[in-house]
């Protein structure tokens, strides 16, 4: 997961707000450049009028038996290495962050991952253009935490974003969230238990501690084990109400 990423306001909120941070960071090399424009155009989801809906097994080039989300995909490593290792499953990548974005197209093109597809704008507009139960995973994986009290109205995990990843995820689905920042992590508890259609599959310590089955690790969590950072892997299934 990356350090910048779109989220939903508040339930209760009124006005939008600026999501996310930087869109560009250092200069793309003339080889990024060129892949960008090249290869970004043949993976980017296009979104239906107002009012429809994707069809997102549709979306692959290859046939798939479910598809997943990744909301900010950082780099890219996590969503390469899951796409690479589930070739059945049709991986959709959110990440505003170009450098990140040119890093994952490098993998695609290197693993040849027909597999993936790409959403580099507001990932809340591609989930508000999802149909109901139509994904059997969704990722948020190390997401920035905004850490200051006058940010937390700009991070990711909302009532309102988890009401619409549960209302895409199919029963018996996976929303699994990643954090090495405590705060974030019970911020992220409280209002899960707010959302009745998602239940917190933990039973005892190791469950939240120990990494998700098939984890490839990513730099983030690498940064935060260096510092001495724990992190939590919360996995929530989405039940009925």
């Amino acid at each position: 997961m990356g350090r910048d990423e779109t989220i939903p306001p508040e339930a209760g909120g009124s006005d939008e707000r600026a999501f996310y941070g930087r869109r560009k960071g250092k200069r793309l090399r003339p080889g990024q450049e060129q892949r960008l424009e090249a290869l970004l155009p043949q993976l980017r989801v296009a979104l239906p009028e107002r009012g429809a809906s994707l069809d997102p097994p549709a979306l692959f080039p290859v046939p798939v038996d479910e598809v997943w989300l990744e909301i900010g995909f950082g780099g890219g490593e996590h969503l390469a290495a899951q796409a690479a290792a589930h070739r059945q499953a049709g991986i959709i990548g959110c990440e505003p962050f170009v450098n990140g974005v040119v890093k994952l197209l490098r993998a695609v093109d290197d693993g040849g991952l027909r597999n993936v597809r790409v959403w580099d704008e507001d990932a809340t507009a591609l989930l508000a253009a999802l149909p109901d139960a139509c994904l059997a995973r969704v990722y948020l994986l190390y997401p920035d935490p905004w850490p200051k009290r006058r940010q937390r109205k700009r991070r990711f995990v909302s009532d309102a974003s988890l009401a619409e990843i549960a209302r895409v995820l199919r029963p018996g689905g996976h929303f699994r969230f990643a954090s090495d920042i405590d705060d974030y992590a019970g911020w992220t508890l409280v209002r899960a238990a707010r959302c009745p259609s998602l239940r917190w599959t933990a039973r005892g310590a190791d469950d939240w501690r120990t990494p998700f089955p098939g984890w490839p690790g990513t730099r983030y969590e690498a940064k935060a084990l260096a510092a001495g950072r724990l992190p939590s892997y919360l996995t929530f299934e989405r039940v009925e109400p």
